[in-house]
């Protein structure tokens, strides 16, 4: 009810709300969210269009706020000093006196805080703020205390200077975590840099024997892990209750991990700032599994996108959902990644730029000067420039290769157009980026002396940044911007592109691999830059474009970008990341809780007749691959008892006061060859036969069981496991089982929907059998046939053989059981439902069933369940005495789990060893 209450105090606090009319709904509540929010950006786009007209020209004075935004193709510096940081002190006094609601702290984690530090002595630093996209978002969100936690880019080794730059830092509201020199090359340049870089934009990994001794593949792993528990301890140590944690990028991704360690109720998003590749290509990594699981740990993964309500064409998230469910056997959903119950919510956010910044600079003197002195400099000719960091993934060879086939192919062109290209340098270190240099150098020279003259040049090219209001200069002069890169996250150079022609009015060309073509592809011209051909064309098409249809392009660009805004991007992933923690509580509310396994024994100590029902696959076998992937596929089909649950086992069978019963849907030669050892009884093929090891196998079944329905649908079987490679069916004497475990995740569901259908449609159409899914299986059994159905026929059995005296006073059901056969945990339960009362189905014509509630000493009200046979009781079950239990699912009907085998072995090992 605290969570209901919670939601109504929001929602007050934006509509008053008729307490007596209130009703709770999550998904509609959620809804009227996004739709207040979305009106809210609506209304303050409607104000930025009375300060902006329609041509672009500013109504409102210009500021001299020089804080710039880029997609981190270069970092530009702040020339304004009075920039003071995150976390600005009031400037008035009065101000700062007033009353003001708390804001909601928020830690940004990044692999680099955005200050570049100098020692200028040995407890002194210069700071210099710089400013990329992350940055100018959180600036604009003012219902946020934001601190930023991140290295700092130099090494501190000495304790004086780690403790002045803590200081200087501060007040700038930032924290930094200081990585030693070979733990900062080994985690960024070496792992980040050169594996998961590389993989993220499907350039590969690099051969291991290119790497030195020192730099191989584990130990840079080992420094990442390192690293980024530095950060984890460094955000533990300045996190308060209720704060919000929000980590950055490819070079956290374990971080994760360790703050829920750390702190389980930590609120924790993880955003992506660059593709994530396909499952083919991700599994090459040999950490796949490690970084993955810990990435599910935060609450909220996020992803550059060019649509908040939708995946890129499934591009980046799906990929990451597909990872997950190929490599790690988890289950996709609609809105992210479920492990055992715990939903990950997997999304993606329109990251923007601040357009203000860029609308506001063009208006300065200075800028207006630079537009000037461009003008005369390319008087008459028309002006294509592109801007980006000197990468492989970039495009550059393509795009200025494509320049050189426009010019051969339109000769008329040759001295009435200029490409300017400035490409930041990058990783200038790294042989790869040099050979990159000297290959563009090389193409630059070819061009421009072929279709050069002795006054000009086609192309202009610089290796290096420039400053901002120079750049926003260029882009205002600017007739087509060429952005080619072939695998790209957002790259938001389009982003201000758009956001500087306000006048000019300029064609955007932007390559199909950008994010930024899902957001702008309708007023772009979109292009392959590997079809070199195809990109020549396109310059032709923009260099010609009639003005009102560059008009109709502009327009659908600057609207976007100026309602797409980096602060809107942040306050967005966060109001969905607080919405997701709030929706979490409520599923682990529907959670059962763990096992309480002190009382449980301490329960099992004071009974006198107790009864152990014990699940077998999944629950006592040997652990397999976790991911359902094995290479040993064979093996691993080979059911076996935990060689750790044999001693124990045997202990808990030998108890005079213990019947141990294993249900299981196996068939009896399968349970004959684990547990013919073991004084218990043995339950196969979901109850369908029964047998105490020191007898024989008894048929549960009724004798007037229809099987006819046997072999069609073992046909039906046979056909799709021919067709689906690594799927097996087993049969069974009650019931077919086809699995799908060891194939391919997403081709294995689809085959199993083409079954289900075709079963239903044939087969089975009216045939007195039951169709159960489980996680990676159909099973076809006839009617009637289930583990809760089996129980009387199981207490039957045991009174018959044992001969007891005493009744049942304390019953245990553990097992990993599919959602139909887990009817079992709800026989037992006192307030029976009727779904049980109906499983309760009579021993014999004189059975009489109780339910009812009896007092017991100074515990109050304790429901009783109390089972009779003729004259005999079977049981008289107080509900304190009763523990079901799912192991490893968090999703069940028991009263409790356990999260993984090792955790039963654990319990089982106790239990054994206190009797």
């Amino acid at each position: 009810m605290e969570l209901y209450s919670f939601q109504v105090v929001l929602q007050t606090n934006l509509v008053p709300a008729n307490k007596c009319t209130f009703s709770y709904a999550p998904r509609t509540s959620r809804l009227v969210s996004l739709l207040k929010e979305r009106e809210l950006r609506k209304l303050n786009t409607s104000f930025r269009s009375n300060a902006i007209s329609c041509d672009g020209n500013i109504k409102t004075e210009p500021f001299a706020d020089e804080l710039c935004l880029s997609d981190g193709n270069d970092c530009r510096s702040i020339n304004d000093e009075s920039y003071q940081g995150f976390n600005n002190a009031p400037s008035d006094e009065t101000e700062s006196k007033e009353k003001k609601p708390t804001k909601q702290r928020l830690l940004v984690v990044a692999n680099r805080l955005p200050v570049s530090a100098v020692r200028k002595g040995e407890d002194s630093w210069e700071l210099k703020m710089s400013v990329g996209g992350l940055v100018s978002a959180l600036l604009g969100m003012k219902e946020f205390e934001a601190t930023w936690i991140g290295w700092a880019g130099i090494d501190v080794p000495d304790k004086i200077g780690q403790e002045a730059l803590t200081k200087a830092l501060a007040k700038k509201g930032c924290i930094p975590v200081f990585l030693d020199e070979d733990t900062a090359e080994k985690y960024y340049n070496g792992y980040c840099n050169n594996i998961l870089w590389p993989v993220f934009h499907y350039l590969g990994l690099p051969e291991e024997d290119q790497l030195s001794t020192t730099l191989s593949f584990q130990s840079q792993f080992d420094a990442y892990k390192k690293a980024n528990q530095m950060f984890a301890d460094a955000v533990n140590e300045h996190y308060q209750e209720g704060d919000v944690v929000w980590c950055h990028d490819y070079h956290l991704m374990f971080l994760p991990r360790y703050l829920k360690a750390l702190n389980s109720k930590m609120k924790v998003g993880w955003f992506l700032h660059t593709p994530f590749p396909s499952s083919e290509i991700y599994r090459m990594l040999p950490s796949r599994s490690e970084l993955l699981r810990s990435v599910l740990a935060a609450d909220l993964v996020g992803w550059l996108d060019s649509w908040s309500c939708s995946f890129h064409t499934y591009d980046y998230a799906r990929h990451f959902v597909s990872a997950c469910t190929r490599i790690l056997g988890l289950e996709g959903t609609p809105e992210g990644v479920e492990d055992q119950g715990k939903l990950t919510h997997v999304a993606a956010f329109p990251v923007g730029i601040d357009p203000d910044r860029f609308i506001h600079t063009l208006e300065l003197p200075q800028v207006q000067q630079h537009i000037k002195e461009l003008k005369e400099r390319f008087a008459g000719r028309k002006v294509m420039l592109g801007v980006d960091r000197l990468d492989m993934i970039k495009g550059i060879p393509q795009k200025i290769l494509a320049f050189e086939k426009f010019l051969e192919e339109n000769p008329s062109w040759r001295d009435k157009v200029v490409l300017l290209q400035l490409a930041a340098p990058s990783r200038t270190d790294v042989p790869e980026y040099q050979k990159l240099k000297g290959h563009v150098h090389e193409i630059v020279g070819r061009i421009n002396g072929r279709f050069g003259t002795l006054t000009s040049v086609p192309i202009h090219h610089l290796d290096q940044s420039i400053d901002f209001h120079e750049l926003c200069a260029l882009y205002a002069v600017t007739d087509v911007a060429l952005v080619t890169s072939i695998r790209d996250g957002m790259n938001l150079v389009s982003y201000e592109f758009a956001a500087c022609q306000a006048s000019k009015k300029g064609v955007l060309i932007l390559s199909e691999f950008a994010g930024a073509a899902q957001s702008l592809g309708a007023g772009a011209i979109l292009v392959n830059p590997w079809n070199i051909i195809e990109v020549a064309a396109s310059f032709r098409y923009a260099l010609d474009m009639a003005a009102d249809e560059r008009e109709k392009r502009h327009r659908h660009n600057f609207n976007y970008v100026i309602t797409h805004t980096a602060q809107a991007w942040a306050e967005t992933f966060i109001s969905e990341l607080n919405d997701t923690i709030v929706k979490a509580q409520l599923r682990t509310a529907q959670v059962p809780p763990l096992l309480p396994t002190n009382n449980a024994i301490d329960c099992y100590l004071q009974s006198n007749n107790r009864l152990v029902i014990l699940g077998f696959s999944s629950t006592l076998t040997e652990p397999v691959d976790s991911q359902g992937r094995g290479l040993d596929q064979i093996k691993e089909m080979e059911l076996k008892l935990h060689p750790k649950l044999k001693e124990p086992l045997k202990r808990l069978c030998d108890d005079p006061k213990t019947t141990v019963v294993v249900l299981s849907g196996s068939k009896r030669d399968i349970l004959d060859n684990n547990f013919g050892d073991y004084n218990m009884c043995l339950a196969a093929e979901n109850g369908s036969f029964l047998r105490f090891t020191t007898g024989e196998w008894v048929t549960a079944v009724p004798d007037n069981l229809n099987m006819d329905w046997v072999e069609s649908v073992k046909h039906v079987f046979e056909y799709f496991t021919e067709r689906t490679p690594r799927s097996y069916f087993e049969l069974r004497e009650t019931s077919l089982v086809w699995n799908y475990k060891y194939a391919d995740t997403e081709f294995g569901r689809l085959q199993a929907r083409d079954l289900l259908q075709y079963l239903w449609t044939g087969p089975i159409s009216n045939a007195a059998v039951e169709v159960v899914q489980g996680r990676r299986s159909v099973e076809v059994r006839a009617i009637g046939v289930s583990k809760g159905a089996a129980i009387e026929r199981i207490l039957r059995e045991i009174v018959q053989n044992k001969g007891m005296k005493e009744p049942i006073d304390y019953v245990l059901c553990i097992g990993n059981f599919l959602r139909k056969d887990e009817d079992i945990f709800k026989f037992f339960e006192p307030a029976a439902s009727e779904a049980s009362d109906k499983a309760k189905t009579s021993v014999s014509d004189n059975q009489e069933k109780i339910t009812g509630n009896q007092k017991v000493g100074d515990h109050g009200q304790h429901e009783m369940t109390v089972l009779h046979e003729e004259d005999s009781l079977i049981l008289t079950l107080k509900s304190e005495r009763y523990f079901s239990c799912a192991v490893g699912k968090k999703r069940s009907d028991a009263r409790f789990f356990l999260g993984s085998g090792n955790d039963l072995i654990m319990f089982l090992e106790k239990l054994a060893n206190s009797s």
